[in-house]
């Protein structure tokens, strides 16, 4: 590996050169939020000669000999063994803290695969304190760097409201959701918040499947662009967020930029995201999250003063501390090995 300096303030360095894991990019959820925009402002704030290589083969691309970092912008991606060092993004561990999640042996091998990373990147302290405890990653390896609301999201005027309303059937007034609804979430309680009584009509935004169709009382918009999503946040009385368990929020931040309040039932994550910018209501509490979205007052305030372009300049902060010739020492889990009978044949990658 080539001779090279941590510190960003000690002149010259040799350009860097990443391979992104791109596969994400396309989730319609957050995940591929973080990626798309981290790429973008990544490239955006490179210095002259930085380079970053999206790349659809992490396990070839980290071979080569002028990759200088891997990063994995979800634990999916991450890899046990790689010719280069890696840096781990981990956006929430909720489904860890489920017994039957920490037991699937695919999940064991990324769990593995995160505690061989250089640096683990978070989005809040509260997800951090989850690395250490349920990953047992090094706290001096964890770096917290929040998200942000994109570019697109701002309050949107009357038109593109109408449009937005015209477009997906919705009411004048209305309380939104955001989110991935593929699957059922139990964590989510997005049956519960759709069975809770309420004045205002409840619009479900976000990628369905049959499960989601058979919430009763509720406006499903399907996925939508980001154009049509910031007129929704726009429009919205507020956005609701019943969760139990948060890493970071993000709707939460996009409906700010919009304009548009917040009412969440309290989670660490979402108090040290929102701390004064959202109403908080008791934990698995729907009926007083629906009432105190019903009853919210505009304007709402205004979103953290983070941007991506922060995050991009922090994250090659990490990059450049992550391949700095002395690291911080660290343990390397073994791997276990697999019985004769009975193998998963799980990537481990």
């Amino acid at each position: 590996m080539r001779a090279r300096s941590g510190d960003e303030g000690e002149g010259k360095r040799l350009p860097v050169r990443v391979a992104f894991d791109s596969r994400p990019l396309s989730d319609p959820n957050g995940v591929g939020r973080y990626a798309r925009c981290l790429l973008h402002a990544l490239c955006d704030t490179a210095a002259d000669g930085d380079h970053v290589v999206e790349t659809q083969r992490p396990s070839a691309t980290a071979r080569a000999r002028d990759i200088d970092i891997f990063h994995s912008p979800w634990m999916a991606g991450a890899m046990l063994r790689s010719a280069c060092p890696t840096v781990v993004t981990l956006h929430d561990l909720s489904n860890l803290k489920r017994r039957s999640e920490r037991l699937r042996t695919g999940m064991r091998l990324r769990h593995l695969a995160v505690q061989r990373a250089v640096r683990v990147i978070v989005p809040t302290e509260a997800v951090a304190a989850d690395a250490v405890t349920h990953l047992q990653v090094e706290q001096e390896r964890i770096v917290v760097i929040p998200d942000a609301a994109d570019a697109t999201m701002y309050p949107r005027g009357a038109q593109p409201i109408a449009a937005a309303r015209a477009r997906f059937a919705l009411p004048e007034e209305y309380l939104v959701w955001v989110g991935g609804m593929e699957h059922p979430d139990p964590g989510k309680h997005l049956a519960e918040l759709a069975a809770t009584p309420r004045r205002l009509p409840l619009v479900l935004v976000g990628p369905t499947r049959p499960w989601a169709h058979e919430l009763p009382d509720v406006i499903l918009t399907g996925r939508v662009s980001d154009e049509y999503l910031a007129a929704i946040y726009s429009g919205a009385r507020a956005l609701v967020l019943p969760s139990e368990d948060e890493g970071f929020g993000l709707p939460a931040v996009e409906a700010l930029a919009c304009g548009t309040p917040v009412v969440a039932c309290e989670t660490l994550a979402l108090r040290e995201v929102l701390d004064g910018r959202a109403t908080f209501v008791a934990p698995g509490d729907t009926r007083a999250l629906i009432e105190a979205a019903e009853d919210v007052k505009r304007p709402a305030p205004p979103p953290p003063g983070w941007s991506w372009e922060d995050a991009a300049r922090a994250t090659w902060a990490v990059y450049l501390r992550a391949i700095a010739p002395v690291d911080l020492p660290r343990r390397m889990p073994r791997i276990p090995r697999r019985r004769a009978t009975g193998a998963s044949g799980v990537d481990a990658q």
